[in-house]
């Protein structure tokens, strides 16, 4: 990414100079910017996820998005590995290249609606020419995706039917879809932990919903596996829309539409150091992918799993779980429960009852020179992270995926 050299010296250092006010103003500004394009462009409400925009997920992520570029615009390489997650993110969706013109005026007119007389013409000019190349940026990685996905075996671009052939409930929030095309074709290969999106046009719903899912498989099969977390209202945020949908409408039989499997959180397979697995709560979906991948490899990489749940009533797959490891030498397996029921107990089915903490994993890890993946929620996400640092573990080999809208943790 070395299309900053496009950008006039003087457009860099002013662009490097706003940097603190979007520290400041940034969420104001992409708040605004949200509201204003959905409600000049409602039909973009059937690409962005509504509920992250209701929990500022969205206007978060883009504003960190926006501090990011202002802080490195001399060096946009070290934006890569931003602009590739949310690139996978667009290209899930389907975004059209004709949409950056539309978030580039938007984006310029929320800029000048919050910061007033301080956004001169100088700054506006100057935003507008850096836009630009991060728009052309954008198009041509998400152009190369599309590709990619189309050509290969089994591959498509789009969004392409599948058949929803088998539905099992793995806990009791948590439900698992094999999909198999229905047009009786192949499915692509894929990298485990990566993703599937789900369009759902779902009755009695003004707009079109579309959520992202992890396979929760490994590739290689006639059909694809997600295992989807029922989201109930809790606190002032209501019921998943989709997540209920799929639990309480669909069923074997129906059918689904889903774009192609994307993402840039995914299990290196070329290498041969340990692997450490780290998930909470649904958030073993990419995890299980990547560890019945590493088995039905013949992989003799050592693994530890270490999985953090509620109780067993919401511990999706444990069954699938401990018999890999009780089958496997060079696998480990550890559970920890926040509150562990009174079967739990009788039946000495975790290890460690609470949060995972350093202290443990200092304890459970033989081998730091593993490879660590992690995913869950963002407080469990930002405790392991946490963990893992302070125990000196190099950040090239610490990999984590968010749900959602990506947030700095």
């Amino acid at each position: 990414m070395s299309s900053a050299i496009t950008l006039k010296p003087e457009t860099v250092e002013i662009i490097r100079r706003t940097a603190p006010v979007l520290r400041e103003h940034g969420q104001t500004i992409t708040t605004v910017f949200y509201r204003n394009m959905f409600g000049e462009h409602p039909e973009l409400l059937n690409i962005f996820n509504i509920s992250h925009q209701k929990e500022g997920r969205q206007p978060r992520a883009l504003a960190d998005t926006l501090i990011a570029a202002a802080e490195h615009i001399d060096r946009l390489e070290a934006l890569t590995p931003a602009v590739l997650r949310i690139a996978h993110k667009h290209c899930s969706v389907l975004v059209p290249p004709e949409g950056y013109p539309i978030v580039g005026k938007h984006l310029l007119r929320a800029i000048k609606e919050v910061l007033g007389e301080a956004a001169t013409p100088e700054i506006l000019n100057a935003w507008a020419e850096a836009y630009q190349v991060l728009a052309d940026i954008f198009i041509k990685v998400e152009e190369d995706i599309y590709h990619q996905k189309e050509t290969v075996p089994g591959g498509w671009r789009g969004w392409r039917p599948f058949t929803v052939i088998r539905k099992v409930k793995e806990s009791e929030n948590i439900t698992s879809f094999w999909l198999k095309p229905t047009d009786g074709g192949s499915v692509p290969a894929y990298r485990p932990g990566q993703y599937i999106s789900v369009k759902a046009d779902i009755p009695g719903e003004s707009i079109t919903h579309i959520r992202q899912y992890s396979l929760s498989d490994a590739p290689g099969k006639s059909h694809f596996r997600i295992s989807v977390k029922r989201e109930d209202a809790r606190g002032d945020l209501p019921a998943g829309i989709v997540s209920n949908w799929l639990h309480s409408q669909i069923g074997e039989g129906d059918v689904l539409l889903l774009s192609p499997p994307v993402g840039d959180f995914f299990l290196d397979e070329e290498k041969e150091t340990p692997v450490v697995l780290i998930s909470g709560g649904v958030g073993l979906t990419p995890l299980v992918s990547m560890l019945n991948t590493l088995v039905e490899s013949g992989s003799k990489r050592p693994i530890t799993y270490i999985h953090a749940a509620v109780n067993g009533k919401v511990h999706a797959m444990k069954d699938h779980l401990r018999e890999v490891a009780e089958k496997h030498d060079h696998i480990r397996y550890f559970v920890c429960y926040e509150k562990p029921t009174e079967e739990d107990r009788q039946t000495g089915a975790f290890d460690k009852e609470g949060f995972i903490d350093r202290t443990w994993l200092e304890q459970i890890i033989k081998d730091k020179d593993a490879d660590f993946y992690f995913c869950g929620p963002v407080p469990f996400m930002k405790a392991i992270k946490t963990a893992l640092t302070e125990m000196g573990i190099p950040a090239d080999r610490i990999h984590y995926e968010f749900f959602g809208s990506a947030l700095q943790i």
